[in-house]
């Protein structure tokens, strides 16, 4: 949860090309690209011990075929579905090249519904769901989220060639005010 909700903060923040003198841009789509491999790795390890544990039986068609699962139908069901949504991200951003920046922005959009759905399957299925810690945590997660795609909603798109046209300003400046 702590993972998801990170690389969906600095997938908000990489899109509004968020920079300063310390943080260069390239740092937040660094860190976010590295960021979501170190979330796969630990959703993979989530999925494989969930289907192994020997108290549910879920089997490996539960991690793939969604609410057909006898225990928590559709709280693992809810967690399929995340994952899918992850998949289909995974797979297009592989495939960036080859379908296109428009394509890929499209799919990409799924972050947005699958966080929460992701978020709800943990409170739903998670043993430790009404625990102190994990509401501290949830609350952490959710709002630093929220926060995060407020501001991007309100924030105007970028417009690529703004640097260029102020550029171009001060070179005509400088030739007319020698």
């Amino acid at each position: 949860m702590i993972l998801l909700s990170g690389v969906v903060v600095l997938g908000a923040l990489s899109t509004m090309r968020v920079q300063s003198a310390a943080w260069p841009r390239f740092l937040t789509t660094g860190l976010h690209r590295n960021l979501a491999l170190l979330t796969l790795v630990f959703l993979a390890l989530h999925i494989v011990t969930a289907v192994v544990d020997p108290f549910t039986h879920l089997g490996w068609l539960t991690a793939v075929l969604p609410f057909s699962s006898y225990y928590r139908t559709l709280w693992l069901g809810l967690g399929t579905i995340a994952f899918e949504l992850l998949a289909a991200i995974i797979v297009t951003s592989l495939l960036r090249g080859m379908i296109g920046q428009t394509a890929w922005r499209i799919v990409h959009w799924l972050t947005y519904a699958s966080w929460p759905i992701a978020i709800i399957h943990g409170f739903g299925t998670g043993t430790d769901a009404l625990s102190a810690w994990f509401m501290v945590l949830s609350i952490i997660c959710v709002g630093g989220v929220a926060i995060a795609v407020v501001i991007r909603v309100m924030q105007p798109p970028p417009d690529p060639l703004a640097s260029a046209r102020s550029e171009f300003r001060s070179a005509v400046s400088r030739k007319t005010n020698p």
